[in-house]
């Protein structure tokens, strides 16, 4: 395994446990400019995979780190981009749906991911050339670090021939836009699924082929995408523009918002 996703997987655990010590507890919801919630989990979790992942020598970009100006990320070919806590809104509700999202992005494009879900114990881990892989019970695991692939089970996961078409959408933006794409699909597919999930819990589930596609038409930045976006390449599916379906989504640009997008589980769709 790369030692650049050894040390992913380990601070996406240490980031998650300290993220559970505070989801215990009557936490206090504070609000930044944009009216997005943060919590001391958000901020508890930075701190832990920033200080692992500074070592590295490799820039990190995070949310709730310093965003530096386009001038000087432009130089960047190779840089960590993390959401320490992806879903604070879930996290806020109380239902277990946020996660841990760390990616190493290459000239533009997530070349490795990993996403850890707190509250269950799993983690999805993948690179380009490697494949794409799910563990339960991850904590444990990672004491066995050089058995984490043989443990794991690789993506996609083979599913029933009979299971319908399988959309997966935000809970919380569930947009006009979405509902007409949905809409579309429903006259092409005679046996339609729709399943809500927050956070990156949405590209997760296509990784795992336990959905086909998630449209995405509502607003979301770069630290959100780019570790589903990693385990989606390297499981053979496909993370697009909305607008350009044969241009992937890019990283690094001067705004960080990403355009409206659609990841597919199948690199033909």
């Amino acid at each position: 395994m790369n030692k650049y996703l050894e040390i992913a997987i380990e601070a996406s655990i240490l980031a998650g446990k300290e993220i559970l010590k505070v989801y215990n507890t009557d936490f206090n919801v504070d609000f930044k400019s944009d009216n997005s919630p943060l919590t001391q989990a958000d901020r508890n979790a930075h701190l832990i995979i920033e200080s692992k992942l500074v070592p590295t020598d490799i820039p990190v970009l995070s949310e709730e780190g310093n965003i530096l100006d386009f001038e000087l990320r432009k130089e960047w070919t190779t840089f960590w981009l993390i959401d320490p806590l992806d879903g604070t809104k879930e996290f806020v509700k109380r239902n277990g749906e946020f996660t841990v999202n760390i990616a190493l992005i290459k000239n533009g494009i997530p070349v490795l991911g990993v996403v850890y879900v707190p509250v269950t114990d799993e983690l999805y881990f993948g690179e380009t050339g490697f494949g794409a892989f799910k563990l339960e019970r991850a904590a444990t695991a990672l004491a066995a670090s050089d058995l984490l692939v043989e443990k794991a089970v690789k993506l996609p996961v083979k599913q029933a021939e009979e299971r319908p078409f399988t959309i997966v959408a935000s809970r919380s933006h569930l947009t006009e836009e979405t509902s007409r794409f949905i809409d579309e699909l429903k006259k092409e597919h005679r046996n339609v699924d729709i399943i809500s999930r927050g956070s990156s819990l949405k590209i997760c589930m296509i990784a795992e082929g336990k959905a086909d596609v998630y449209p995405r038409f509502a607003p979301t930045s770069e630290w959100d995408t780019a570790a589903g976006h990693a385990l989606v390449k390297a499981m053979g599916g496909r993370v697009v523009q909305a607008g350009n379906r044969d241009e992937e989504l890019k990283y690094n640009k001067k705004d960080i918002l990403n355009p409206w997008f659609i990841a597919y589980a199948n690199r033909n769709s």
